[in-house]
């Protein structure tokens, strides 16, 4: 799995911006899942943490690894109280480094866009995991306008500014998903929609939050002070804002699970 095309230079402030979104989608995931304590777990791609995190602390799983190609990343995961109950290393998505049917659930979480190769990364998530195990993911709907921070990507593409997506935008679509599951053999599957909610106390907050980390924030730090504030009057312009200045912000994933066949 390529290095996804964002920064990471400081963990707390990615929890500040991203991380509460994926927190919240996180949560509603979970839920969804439902899963059992005491599962064996690979959470690919699993960044800085925050789902491993929580998958730590709400199931307690007997076996809690963690795969991702940043080693960054994996430092700052290594960080979170819950981590001495995981193991971090560095892996690949397309090869992951373990024996076939070792866990009992493997999940993708606001990742699969980020693999070069989405067929074969549920494959290979589909061959570590057990018979009659879990294999699931969620991702952002970036085709559909639902990534967080869409309204500056927008404005940023409309004022005829490149801004870095993902090589797998289109895997993260629920028919995509659908297919990809399907073909990798995979039983029982299952989608839905996760809808979530931040209210920012008002527009600075909100672009703070999003500009934070991640790739928007080296590209908005090379435009003039002129172009800045034509790109923050058109994001103004997108966003909803309530009576008192606060602006309210929904974000949209899609998500997906199913079974390995028992036979």
């Amino acid at each position: 799995m390529t290095q996804p095309p964002i920064r990471f230079e400081d963990g707390a402030a990615y929890e500040r911006g991203m991380g509460a979104w994926s927190r919240l989608a996180g949560e509603i995931f979970l839920d969804w899942l439902a899963p059992p304590a005491g599962l064996r777990w690979i959470d690919v791609g699993c960044g800085s943490g925050a789902f491993t995190e929580l998958l730590v602390q709400r199931f307690a799983p007997s076996d809690m690894q963690g795969i991702d190609p940043s080693e960054a990343q994996l430092a700052f995961a290594r960080t979170r109280p819950a981590a001495g109950a995981a193991t971090f290393q560095l892996g690949d998505a397309q090869a992951l480094p373990f024996d076939n049917a070792r866990f009992d659930a493997a999940v993708m979480a606001l990742v699969i866009f980020f693999v070069p190769d989405p067929a074969k990364g549920v494959a290979e998530m589909t061959r570590v995991v057990r018979l009659g195990g879990t294999v699931a993911a969620y991702a952002w709907d970036m085709a559909g306008g639902g990534f967080p921070f869409h309204p500056i990507q927008a404005e940023l593409r409309a004022q005829g500014i490149a801004s870095a997506l993902p090589p797998s935008v289109d895997a993260a679509r629920t028919e995509a998903l659908q297919a990809l599951w399907t073909e990798a053999g995979l039983e029982e599957v299952e989608t839905r929609v996760i809808s979530v909610r931040r209210v920012f106390t008002d527009f600075e907050d909100f672009w703070r939050s999003s500009t934070i980390t991640g790739s928007i924030g080296p590209t908005i730090a090379g435009m003039s002070a002129a172009d800045l504030e034509r790109l923050r009057g058109g994001v103004r312009a997108r966003v909803e804002q309530d009576a008192d200045g606060r602006v309210i912000h929904h974000a949209r994933a899609n998500a997906i699970k199913g079974r390995v066949p028992k036979s």
